[in-house]
């Protein structure tokens, strides 16, 4: 029988016989059929459940099915979990669940020395030690000296715990990722619970297996209680999160609500056209299963027919939507400058991977920033913005879908790979008290037609007179001819193309007058500034405070408006005498604070397919301050 007690905080303290720390991070990995992402998943749903904050990294192979057993074919899913507010999955975990010998090989190099390891001894057979590349088996060689290992028989005590349901030997081995998840729960006091409802949902119809999962679940549990593994049993007490309702989102999904959100907002109706494409494909997957909310989506033949069917939304009056990665933007160049031409609200979600050509389709990078602002033919100037976390991609959707119409603009927002599918704790907003997107047009719809010219301006923003098709007396010639100031027409005048280029360039440099400016972290002046953007958000906030903690004064800013830059941003860099940019590339935001503002920044540039390590980060960020 257990105790708890109370502590200062009113929190409950750890049972007796558990140690209690503030984090925990946790990797699986397995092959690719072995359910490393339904277990992680369910992990991360129990800790939400528990109440810790919390942050996930999927990270799986671009290969359908690669070779079972094969170091191609590994797949991962890491969280990290802690009793107080976290920004990253962790760089290293402290538990590494390794299903297989290719398992191991892929990421012991990441657990620390006297990690705790969980490996599946049943998956060490000489045909998996060779796809491995192992000369000998590790769990008996000693090669493993220094790291904690429990080594179960996950397959063989899986498949016993289902043996008297008639399942197939292959239906019989797939649970062996439940009973690992049974086992972490005994390990992290998490409770089964909720994997237990998610088992009845999801599998309800197969009673069958249903119940072998049910089963594996409990015998991996019961393997933790029974074996002597008293050291390994870890509690980490619930976070103190401010009060609301809370959901697991990952950023895609957080699209998905920021796009119907917006529609409802603007009171417009959505159109939705892609073409599939790993990140962005979950967008429009979960987007088509929502049409009685008045969505409407069309899957493409190509990236070109997908922004050209949302082109043609924009210009029809409906709030126009594409969303592809960085192949599909090159792809989409052309018809993204016909609605620069024509100035249209499109909004463009740009899920970045690694590349180039199709790179790395799993893997995350930041490197489309130089491409969709200037990926294009002629001066061709758009909105850019870009979100910080899995659940500011939803208000970065409303506020692309705000400029985009204030503005008469397209706007590109940036997410990527490690966005897309990390998840973390969301407080759901009270959709009341979010702000009306205003769409311009609908007040021109009442304008007098004899007065109608479709390029006449509002002297604020300078976004053109918009009204959708079939207005009477309001016909106007739409295409990518370059426009004549006023009436539209097409127009090769020198003196009319130079006017009507900086207006389009003049236009865009002031919504910088509608948003806010750049905050700064930290003080106002000093010797050294951390610059990011992006994706790169938890880490480098992490990374500044761990310097922080280590006596290094210093500041953060964080850009999510990357065209226009907010107006102070050349204030904020020419206020340190050191600006240092973290990215995921080789320094394409440096290169442009570099241009346009004269300051000497450096940067910190990895491109490794993975998020930055904070840890490592942090090493720079010191070295930088003690240069």
């Amino acid at each position: 029988m257990t105790t708890t007690s109370t502590q200062a905080d009113g929190s409950a303290s750890a049972p007796a016989g558990i140690q209690e720390r503030d984090r925990v991070t946790v990797r699986f990995a397995g092959d690719s059929g072995d359910g490393m992402q339904l277990a992680g998943n369910r992990f991360a749903d129990a800790t939400a459940v528990f109440g810790n904050d919390f942050s996930t990294l999927p990270d799986f192979p671009a290969e359908i099915r690669a070779p079972a057993g094969s170091l191609a074919g590994v797949s991962s899913f890491q969280i990290s979990f802690s009793k107080h507010l976290i920004y990253t999955p962790g760089d290293e975990p402290d538990t590494l669940v390794a299903m297989n010998p290719a398992a191991l090989s892929s990421h012991l190099s990441a657990l620390a020395k006297g990690g705790l390891l969980v490996v599946n001894e049943d998956a060490f057979t000489s045909g998996n030690l060779k796809k491995a590349n192992y000369p000998s088996n590790p769990l008996t060689d000693g090669s493993l000296e220094g790291y904690r290992i429990i080594k179960a028989p996950i397959t063989t005590a899986a498949i016993a715990a289902v043996d008297d349901l008639g399942l197939t030997t292959q239906n019989a081995e797939r649970t062996k990722n439940f009973f690992a998840l049974g086992l972490v729960y005994w390990l992290y006091d998490r409770n089964l619970e909720p994997t237990l409802e998610w088992i009845e949902e999801r599998f309800g119809r197969l009673p069958n297996i249903a119940e072998a999962n049910r089963r594996a679940l409990y015998a991996g549990h019961a393997y933790g209680e029974t074996t002597e593994l008293a050291d390994a049993h870890v509690r980490v007490p619930p976070a103190v999160l401010k009060p609301g309702e809370y959901r697991t989102i990952t950023g895609n999904q957080a699209l998905v609500l920021g796009l119907i959100t917006a529609a409802h907002l603007s009171d417009l109706e959505l159109f939705y056209g892609s073409y599939p494409i790993t990140p962005a494909s979950d967008v429009l997957v979960e987007l088509a299963a929502l049409r009685e909310y008045g969505v409407r989506t069309f899957q493409a033949e190509d990236e070109i027919s997908a922004i050209g069917t949302a082109i043609g939304a924009a210009y029809g009056g409906g709030l126009g939507v594409t969303g592809t990665s960085g192949p599909g933007i090159a792809l989409k160049s052309e018809a993204l400058n016909l609605a620069v031409m024509t100035e249209l609200p499109l909004i463009v979600l740009d899920v970045q991977r690694s590349g180039p050509s199709t790179g790395m389709p799993t893997k995350t990078e930041q490197t489309d920033l130089l491409q969709v602002m200037f990926g294009r033919n002629g001066e061709s100037p758009l909105c850019v913005l870009a979100a910080k976390s899995p659940g500011d991609c939803f208000y970065m959707v409303l506020e692309a879908v705000r400029l985009a119409h204030k503005f008469a603009t397209p706007v590109v927002l940036l997410s990527d790979t490690y966005l897309a599918n990390t998840a973390e704790p969301w407080p759901v907003p009270d959709i009341n008290q979010l702000d009306l997107i205003e769409v311009p047009y609908r007040r021109n719809e009442l304008a007098d037609a004899e007065d109608f010219q479709p390029y006449a301006r509002d002297p604020e923003t300078l976004a053109r007179m918009f009204v959708p098709p079939g207005q009477p007396g309001m016909q106007h010639r739409i295409g990518g001819l370059e426009k004549s100031d006023i009436s539209g027409d097409v127009a090769y005048t020198p003196e009319n193309h130079q006017r009507m280029t900086d207006l389009r360039g003049e236009k865009i440099q002031r919504i910088a007058n509608f948003i806010p400016e750049l905050e700064v972290d930290g003080p106002e002046s000093g010797d050294l500034l951390v610059l990011s953007w992006g994706s790169t958000y938890g880490a480098v906030f992490t990374a500044v405070n761990e310097a922080r903690d280590a006596g290094y004064e210093l500041a953060h800013a964080h850009l999510q408006y990357l065209n226009p830059f907010p107006r102070n941003l050349g204030d904020v860099v020419s206020s340190y005498q050191k600006v240092l940019i973290p990215e995921a590339n080789t320094g394409q935001l440096r290169m442009l604070v570099r241009a346009q503002f004269l300051v000497d920044a450096q940067g910190y540039n990895e491109v490794t397919g993975q998020p930055l390590s904070a840890r490592l980060l942090t090493e720079r960020i010191v070295q930088y301050a003690n240069e």
